[in-house]
């Protein structure tokens, strides 16, 4: 799973201004249809490590070129229960980003791409908790429609707060989700 960072477009020199890419799951996938992700999946036989996986993976969804993308380090793999699945989260940086560039590629398993500014994704007026029927309760945020919950929000609100920019959540408000 590559967590992707990129320069703002329009503020490139302004590390506020620093957006992250997450994808919209296609809405007919057998699991998690809808959902938010980061690009990612699973390790093919040509794969040489992690990263290599995950910048295949970016470029099989979203098109982005490997070769504008500095890999910064791969954090520990975290075992996702609802699904089984283990996942290894690799940090990277899109050294050189084109605006527009990133698209649904493969619509079979991703709808669209957002790119929400950190500085957004900090500020406590746009953060919220969700409780999910399960019992699950976490972080999240509605990012131009997409509500950014579960697994990848909680990856993301953590790399945040390893990066020393993460706020804390005492005061953000619960929505139920079903």
């Amino acid at each position: 799973m590559l967590v992707l960072f990129a320069p703002g477009v329009d503020e490139p020199d302004d590390p506020e201004a620093t957006t992250v890419v997450i994808t919209e799951r296609a809405h007919r996938m057998r699991s998690h249809a809808g959902q938010p992700a980061f690009p990612g999946g699973g390790v093919e036989a040509g794969d040489v490590d992690v990263a290599g996986t995950a910048l295949r993976e970016a470029w099989e969804e979203v098109d982005l070129d490997p070769a504008t993308v500095q890999v910064l380090g791969a954090l520990p793999t975290l075992h996702i229960p609802v699904s089984g699945y283990d996942v290894t989260p690799v940090l990277a940086w899109w050294r050189e980003p084109a605006p527009g560039t990133l698209w649904a590629k493969d619509e079979r398993e991703v709808a669209r791409v957002v790119q929400p500014e950190v500085r957004r994704l900090v500020d406590p007026r746009e953060r919220f908790w969700v409780r999910h029927p399960s019992g699950f309760v976490g972080p999240a945020w509605d990012v131009e429609g997409l509500l950014v919950w579960g697994f990848t929000a909680g990856v993301l609100d953590r790399v945040l707060d390893l990066a020393g920019v993460g706020v804390g959540w005492p005061d953000a408000p619960t929505r139920e989700i079903s």
